[in-house]
């Protein structure tokens, strides 16, 4: 089950956290696995990784705010391979504050890679997948893309702009062989996650507070993500398109 043999995968954040392990994951289900980030040193250090345990894995430098980048990685990978089977638009990056903390140069940022970066991406694979009349796109929501968050104002914004191009994509494009979902997670315990809660005077603390939004009392792990990807990717999920999947610990349950 949950095979993902022959087949040829992209994603992109793959340098470190959940990326990392979608990667991971996907390279250990079968998928020949292209390790996509704009940190070079973080990406080709995951795609070792993945080929030292005997799977198949390569890195590409690429940044989701450039078109030109985006263009650039999809020709490199339909001249090698013909095809695109899976895409995982996972990169994104976070910004604490309200409307009154968060400037316009906040919000345009956070467009450029949270939002304008999975249109970029799949823009460039979209018409080989519609030729091939297959595909599958997975994008990385949020909690904050179906529920607001406190002081995630900017993120928020851009995570209901995921979870809103998600079911458009699907909508438009579901009788072509296309399948478009999206993951969104509670909050996940990343390297990323684990670096700010350092900078807490009292991490521990920081960490319950963090923890206490999801009922099951703790974050998610970024294998716990990878597994959902992993699904939504493979043929068990054939008759699943338009849909946000919440792997959050329990938030949204009482929302």
């Amino acid at each position: 089950m949950f095979s993902l043999e022959n087949k040829i995968a992209l994603v992109t954040g793959a340098g470190s956290g959940i990326g990392a392990a979608i990667a991971a994951t996907y390279a250990q289900a079968g998928a020949s696995v292209f390790v996509a980030d704009r940190d070079d040193g973080a990406g080709e250090k995951v795609a070792d990784s993945i080929s030292a345990e005997g799977h198949t894995a390569a890195f590409l430098h690429l940044d989701v705010a450039s078109e030109e980048s985006c263009e650039a990685v999809a020709r490199l990978v339909l001249e090698k391979h013909g095809r695109l089977d899976v895409l995982v638009n996972n990169a994104g990056i976070g910004h604490v504050g309200t409307m009154e903390q968060t400037t316009g140069a906040d919000m345009d940022r956070l467009y450029q890679v949270n939002l304008r970066g999975v249109f970029n991406v799949s823009k460039a694979f979209l018409a080989s997948m519609l030729q091939r009349k297959a595909g599958v796109i997975v994008n990385m929501a949020s909690i904050a893309g179906v529920l607001a968050v406190r002081d995630r104002l900017a993120y928020s914004v851009m995570k209901f702009g995921v979870v809103g191009l998600t079911k458009c994509m699907a909508l438009d494009h579901a009788t072509a062989g296309l399948r478009v979902n999206c993951i969104c997670p509670g909050r996940v315990e990343t390297p990323f996650v684990t670096a700010r809660l350092r900078e807490y005077p009292d991490p521990e603390r920081a960490y319950k507070e963090m923890a206490s939004t999801q009922l099951l009392g703790r974050m998610g792990k970024p294998d716990e993500i990878a597994a959902a990807a992993l699904y939504l990717a493979s043929d068990e999920a054939a008759f699943i398109t338009g849909s946000a999947l919440m792997i959050d610990g329990g938030w949204s349950a009482g929302k």
